[in-house]
Formats: C-alpha cells, sequence, structure tokens
C-alpha cells in the first residue's frame, strides 16, 4: 500500500468517526426540538419532524401569566453568574498560593483537597441541608451559591495550581526586581498568562448550577426560588398533567447561554499564552 493510500484511508476512517459521533450527540438534541415543536404534552407521538409544528410552547414559557419559568431562568442565570466570578476569584487566589509559596500546612491543604475532590457534593447532602438550616440559608440563593463555591473549590484548584506551575517563576523574579509587589505580579503578570485555564473554571462554574437538581432541589422551597432544573422538573412530575412538550421547550433553551459563554471563551482554551514568555 503506497504512502498516499495510507492516509486517504487515515482520513476516510477519521471523517467517518467523526459522523458517528456527531449524530450520536446531535440526534437527540434535535429530537428534543422536534419535541417542543410537537403540539399537545404527550411526546409519545413526537418525531424529529412534527406533523403541526407550534411554537406555542415557547409562548407559553415567556408568558408570565401562565409558566415561571422567566423567574427560574434569571435565577439560574443570577446563581451561575455570581458562582462563576466567585469562584474564579477565590480558585485562582489559592492556586497562585499553592504555586508560588511555601507555607506550613500546605502539602496537608494539597491532599485535603485531592481527597476531597473524590467525593461528590450530594454525598454530604445531610450535613449541607444542617448546615443551611442552622444558618438561615434554606431557601435562598445564597447558600446554594456558597455550596456550588466550595464544591467547585477542590477539583478546580488542583488544575490551577497546574497549569501555574507550567509559568515560570523567573517572570515573578523578574517583576521582583522591578518592584513590583505580591498582588501586582499575581493581577498583572500570571493571571494574563493563566487566562486558557481562567475559562476553564469559569465554564465549568457556570454549568453547574445549570445542570444540578438535587442540591437546589434539596435547599430550594419555592417556586419563586426555583431553578432551571428544579422548575423544569415540577412540569414532568406531576401526577396528572406532566408537561413534556413545555419541558421539552424549555430544556431546549437552557443551551442558550452556556453556548454563549463558550463561544465567547473558546479561543483562550487552546491559546498557549505562555509561550515566549521569557526572552532568550
Amino acid at each position: 500500500m503506497s504512502k498516499k493510500q495510507s492516509k486517504i484511508i487515515r482520513i476516510t476512517a477519521s471523517y467517518f468517526i467523526i459522523a458517528i459521533m456527531a449524530v450520536v450527540i446531535i440526534y437527540p438534541l434535535v429530537w428534543v426540538f422536534g419535541a417542543s415543536l410537537t403540539p399537545g404534552t404527550s411526546i409519545s407521538s413526537s418525531s424529529i419532524i412534527p406533523d403541526n409544528p407550534t411554537w406555542g410552547h415557547y409562548k407559553e414559557l415567556f408568558n408570565p401569566d401562565e409558566s415561571l419559568y422567566l423567574t427560574w431562568y434569571w435565577n439560574t442565570i443570577k446563581v451561575s453568574v455570581l458562582s462563576m466570578l466567585a469562584s474564579v476569584i477565590t480558585i485562582s487566589l489559592m492556586a497562585y498560593s499553592f504555586s508560588r509559596y511555601q507555607f506550613v500546612g500546605r502539602k496537608n491543604g494539597l491532599v485535603t483537597f485531592l481527597i476531597l475532590q473524590m467525593i461528590p457534593n450530594f454525598a454530604a447532602l445531610i450535613a449541607i441541608f444542617v448546615l443551611a438550616n442552622v444558618t438561615g440559608l434554606i431557601n435562598t440563593h445564597l447558600g446554594l451559591i456558597l455550596i456550588y463555591i466550595g464544591g467547585a473549590i477542590p477539583m478546580n484548584t488542583w488544575l490551577m495550581k497546574g497549569y501555574l506551575e507550567t509559568i515560570p517563576k523567573e517572570l515573578d523574579e523578574s517583576a521582583r526586581m522591578d518592584g513590583a509587589g505580591h498582588f501586582r505580579i499575581f493581577w498583572q503578570i500570571i493571571m494574563p498568562l493563566a487566562k486558557p485555564m481562567i475559562a476553564v473554571v469559569a465554564v465549568f462554574s457556570f454549568i453547574t448550577p445549570f445542570t444540578d437538581f438535587i442540591l437546589a432541589k434539596v435547599l430550594l422551597r419555592q417556586p419563586e426560588q426555583y431553578t432551571l432544573a428544579v422548575g423544569l422538573y415540577e412540569l414532568v412530575s406531576r401526577q396528572y398533567g406532566s408537561e413534556f412538550t413545555l419541558f421539552a421547550a424549555g430544556s431546549i433553551l437552557i443551551a442558550v447561554p452556556i453556548a454563549i459563554l463558550f463561544l465567547s471563551l473558546q479561543k483562550y482554551f487552546v491559546s498557549g499564552l505562555t509561550a515566549g514568555g521569557i526572552k532568550g
């Protein structure tokens, strides 16, 4: 077999695998979108292309008199943005400290984070509920935000610490010789070079409130406080009158802010901002 034939076979096989994965990923999304356009409340007769498509379910979602969807959407956006900002700031400071400084308890702290990231948040569900009840954070978004921040710290601190250690410490030393302080080095030198990892942490932290159901269901008690995961679950958990097609329409719209954030930060995922940081 010639070199050219071998290359053609490899390329063909690669595109074939990509096509299969694309179908596996895209087909459920297209089917859910078709279900959201299906008249009625049942999805038993849904198909990718409905016979009589309608946008009525989307209109119902955006009608405050018929649905609390906009309230749930705003609650989720608020929790996601605040959790993302607080997580990025907290994790960046912690990762920088573990990466650049030697202090008492540093090794034990890293080991503790390593152990904690193996335990999911819902494993401590009872303790979280008791703590939230004692502190008066039941049915508040603040309690949910604090839990999301705490849950994001262990794994993401390890991720960012590993990335910061790839940034040469000679940059820190050069900045100190020029009279820069610790915070200035962190803010003006290290953080711009760590934008790819900051983007990853930001996306992970932003997505969590959209996908989490258990913690939000335990803490939030009133429909006006629900996030999207809990609110949409209520649409299909009723004993009578479950709104499956309305649920499909609501789930499609969840992807909009996540897609916008991902596309906005996409360039940082592949950029190597540390290349050439030190002149030869």
